[in-house]
Order: structure tokens, then C-alpha cells, then sequence
């Protein structure tokens, strides 16, 4: 009787657990894959305008399926939060360093960097309240600046 009591414990302990394993937590082990972070959020984005389509599409129809309706919007609000998950949690808490201010090409680029992250933030938070496709549209472009920004493709592209 304890060891089932024990097992179902456990299981119910790991299927817990289980959505946080995935996570990239915050101890510094040095394992990073950042261009798989932008793939990961070019996929969200994808995902919120698919759900906003369908959002859109399914309202439009005369016998409405309010199911389908609240499906959709729950998967649109849930990659909006894992944008700003990764946008939080991996680049602003992990990886985008603060700088010293006497270098001021070294700061100026850490605060473009800290400033499209908070806008990616913020338009991530008005994908999940809207159906507007001018919020992922908004975000993509944010993503490509950053992703240049980041790799320091912008840098390398005026030094031409």
C-alpha cells in the first residue's frame, strides 16, 4: 500500500515537473543555443498568427463553434507568454549583459538590445489581447533587429 501511494506520488510529482524540464533554467551551466531561442519565437509568432486567423474566420461563420473559438485563443495567449518567457527568462535575465557606461558604444548597444526586447515584450501582450496581425507583423521585424543586433550583424553592416 505505501509503495503505490509512493508511486502515484512520484508520478503525479513528475508529470508536475514535467513542463519545467524543458525550461532552460537559470544556473549558470554554460549551455546556450541562442539561434534555436529566435527559431523558437519566429515559431511562436507563427503560431499567434495562425490562431488569429482562425479566431477571425471561426467568428465570421453564422453557426459559431465557441469552442473551437476559445481553443484558438488560448493557444494565441499561451505562445504570446512563451515569447515573453524566452524574451525574459533566457535573453534579458541570461544573456544580454549590462555594460560599463564609460564604454559608450558597448552601453549604447546594450540599451538597443534591452529596448527590443521590452517592445517585443509589450507587443507579445497585445498579440495575446487582440486579432490584429500588426502586433506579429510588429514582432517579427522586432525579432529580425534583434536577431541583427544581437550577432552583431548591424554593427558589421555600417562598418562596411
Amino acid at each position: 500500500m505505501k509503495k503505490t501511494i509512493f508511486m502515484t506520488v512520484f508520478l503525479l510529482f513528475t508529470l508536475a515537473m514535467g513542463q519545467y524540464a524543458f525550461s532552460h533554467c537559470q544556473i549558470p551551466c554554460g549551455i546556450y543555443d541562442d539561434q534555436m531561442r529566435f527559431n523558437m519565437v519566429e515559431e511562436n509568432i507563427l503560431t499567434i498568427e495562425k490562431s488569429m486567423k482562425q479566431i477571425r474566420e471561426l467568428s465570421q461563420q453564422p453557426d459559431k463553434n465557441f469552442n473551437q473559438i476559445v481553443r484558438w485563443t488560448l493557444n494565441k495567449e499561451h505562445h504570446a507568454d512563451e515569447i515573453a518567457h524566452i524574451v525574459s527568462y533566457y535573453f534579458l535575465a541570461q544573456r544580454v549583459k549590462p555594460t560599463d557606461q564609460k564604454d559608450l558604444k558597448a552601453h549604447k548597444e546594450y540599451l538597443a538590445k534591452i529596448t527590443i526586447l521590452h517592445e517585443m515584450i509589450l507587443q507579445a501582450m497585445k498579440a495575446k489581447q487582440t486579432t490584429d496581425l500588426a502586433h506579429t507583423e510588429k514582432l517579427r521585424s522586432l525579432l529580425n533587429v534583434f536577431h541583427k543586433l544581437y550577432f552583431g550583424e548591424i554593427a558589421a553592416e555600417h562598418s562596411h
